[in-house]
C-alpha cells in the first residue's frame, strides 16, 4: 500500500493503460478552441448525477457508494450521501481509470521522449482528449475539469494582482513557473513538427491550462502520477489524517475516512503538508489558517559590514551543495525557509540551526573571529558554528541580527497587507476579490510564521 500525494512539484509518475486503442487520433475541425470550450462547458454544468455510473461502468466495478457529487461557486467537492464512520473505505478507483503520460498515443510518446516532463506530458494527453470534444472516451470526465476562467492558480494572475504578493517568495516562484511552462510549451511544439495538424490547434494559453489542470489534480505514488476521476474532487484539508492510498496488489487507489461525516457533510481528505505559498502555485487555493504555512526569507549582512564578503565566501564553502537541509526544512545560501515556531520558550523545534549558524558568522567583528569559528567546525563535526558562541554577549548579538531583519520584515508585511483594498469593496469583480482573499491569506500566515520567530528569538535572547 503506497500513499498517494496530491501533485507538487514531482518527477516521476505512475503508469496507467493507454488512452487511445490505436496510433490513430483526429480533432473535431468544426470548433474552435474557444467555442467548444464553451460547448463542453455548458454540457458539464448539466446534472452531476450521471458522472460516477458512467465511471463505474468504464471501470466494471462499484467505485463509491457513500460519496455524491456538489458543486459550489469554487467548484466541485464531494459529500458523504450517506453516514460515513471512521474507518469506512470510502472510494475505490482502478487503475484501468486513471489517465497517466503513457496514455498519449504511441506516436507523440515518442517523440516527446525523456526530455519533457511527465506534467508536460499528461498535459498534452489532456490536451488531445478536450480536442477531441464529445468524440473523447473521457469526454464526460474532461468536460467537468475547471476551466481557465475558475482557476486561480498564481500563474493566470496579472502584474497588477502579483504586486499583492511580492514581498512573499511565491512572487517569483509564479514567475519562474509561468516561465518554465513556455519552455516546456516550446520544446513539445518543436518536438511534434510532424504532427502540425496537433500543434498547430494548441495555443500556449491552452498548454498552461492543461499544466495547471495536471499540477492541481494529479495524485503521485512510488510509481508515478496520474489524474484520477471522481477522486479528485475531494477537497483539501491540512488537518485531516485521511489521504489516498494506492495499492499495486489490487490494482486501485482508495480513501480510507479519518472520522464520522454525516449525510449531506463536505468530505475532505489532505493532499499534502502544504503551505499557502504552494497551495496557491500549483492549486490556486489558500486556507485561512494553515498550520503548515512557512516564509523564505533573506537574510542580509549588516550594514557598512567590511568583513561582509569573506563571511559570504566563508558561509559559501560551508555549505557543501549550497543547499542545506535541517528537519525538514530547504535552506539556500543566505536565504532560509523557516516554519511556525509552535513554542517561544524553547521546546519543539526552535529556528533552522543552519540560520542561527549564519547569524553567528554576521556576528564577528574581526578576522580571528571567523578563524576561530573555521577551527572549531575542523575540529568539531565540521558544521560551521553550529554551536552557541562561548562568549554570551556575542550569541545574543547574533540572535540580535536575525531580530532586527525579522521585524523589519514584518512591518514590510504589514504594509503589503494593509495595500490590498477590502475584499468586500462594491467595485471589485469576483475573480479580483477571491484573488485579493487568497494574497491576504498567503501573506497574513507568513506575518504569523515570522512572529513566532520573533518570540522564539526574544525569549533565546533573555534566557541565555
Amino acid at each position: 500500500m503506497f500513499l498517494g500525494i496530491r501533485l507538487n512539484n514531482i518527477w516521476r509518475w505512475q503508469t496507467s493503460p493507454v488512452l487511445c486503442t490505436s496510433n490513430a487520433f483526429y480533432f473535431n475541425s468544426h470548433f474552435s478552441t474557444s467555442s467548444l470550450r464553451k460547448e463542453l462547458y455548458s454540457l458539464a454544468e448539466s446534472n452531476d448525477d450521471t458522472f460516477l455510473p458512467w465511471l463505474e461502468r468504464k471501470a466494471e466495478t462499484k467505485i463509491s457508494s457513500v460519496l455524491s457529487i456538489g458543486k459550489s461557486s469554487i467548484g466541485r467537492f464531494l459529500f458523504a450521501s450517506e453516514t460515513i464512520r471512521a474507518g469506512d473505505c470510502i472510494l475505490k478507483v482502478p487503475f484501468n481509470v486513471q489517465i497517466s503520460p503513457d496514455s498519449l498515443p504511441l506516436p507523440i510518446r515518442d517523440l516527446l521522449g525523456n526530455e519533457i516532463g511527465n506534467v508536460a506530458k499528461l498535459a498534452v494527453v489532456v490536451l488531445l482528449e478536450h480536442k477531441l470534444g464529445l468524440g473523447s472516451e473521457w469526454a464526460p470526465y474532461i468536460i467537468r475539469l475547471p476551466q481557465p476562467w475558475e482557476m486561480h492558480n498564481t500563474i493566470f494572475w496579472k502584474e497588477s494582482e502579483l504586486e499583492m504578493i511580492r514581498k512573499s517568495s511565491l512572487y517569483e516562484e509564479s514567475l519562474n513557473q509561468r516561465s518554465q511552462i513556455k519552455r516546456e510549451f516550446l520544446a513539445i511544439r518543436k518536438a511534434l513538427e510532424a504532427f502540425p495538424e496537433i500543434i498547430d490547434r494548441i495555443s500556449c494559453d491552452d498548454f498552461m491550462h492543461a499544466y495547471a489542470l495536471v499540477t492541481s489534480r494529479a495524485w503521485r505514488s512510488t510509481e508515478g502520477v496520474s489524474l484520477i476521476p471522481f477522486a479528485d474532487f475531494l477537497n483539501h484539508d491540512g488537518a485531516s489524517e485521511a489521504m489516498l492510498l494506492n495499492d499495486d496488489d489490487k490494482q486501485l487507489s482508495e480513501v480510507v475516512a479519518d472520522r464520522d461525516f454525516a449525510p449531506g457533510e463536505h468530505v475532505l481528505i489532505r493532499y499534502g503538508k502544504y503551505s499557502n505559498a504552494t497551495l496557491m502555485l500549483d492549486f490556486g487555493f489558500a486556507l485561512p489558517y494553515n498550520i503548515h504555512d512557512q516564509v523564505q526569507v533573506p537574510v542580509k549582512t549588516v550594514k557598512d559590514d567590511p568583513l561582509a564578503r569573506i563571511k559570504l565566501e566563508l558561509w559559501g564553502r560551508s555549505c557543501t551543495s549550497g543547499t542545506d537541509y535541517v528537519k525538514g526544512v530547504y535552506s539556500t545560501g543566505n536565504s532560509f525557509t523557516i516554519r511556525e515556531v509552535r513554542s517561544a520558550t524553547g521546546k519543539g523545534r526552535g529556528l533552522p540551526q543552519s540560520l542561527r549558524a549564519f547569524a553567528r558568522i554576521l556576528s564577528c567583528t574581526n578576522p580571528q573571529e571567523l578563524n576561530d569559528l573555521s577551527s572549531e567546525a575542523v575540529n568539531g563535526d565540521g558544521r560551521l558554528a553550529r554551536i552557541p558562541l562561548k562568549n554570551v554577549y556575542k550569541e545574543v548579538e547574533a540572535h540580535r541580527i536575525l531580530l532586527s531583519q525579522f521585524k523589519q520584515l514584518v512591518e514590510e508585511y504589514n504594509a503589503s497587507i494593509e495595500a490590498i483594498e477590502p475584499v468586500d469593496s462594491p467595485c471589485l469583480g469576483r475573480k479580483l476579490a477571491r484573488r485579493r482573499l487568497l494574497a491576504q491569506h498567503l501573506l497574513t500566515g507568513e506575518v504569523r510564521v515570522l512572529k513566532s520567530a520573533i518570540a522564539w528569538l526574544e525569549n533565546y535572547c533573555e534566557a541565555i
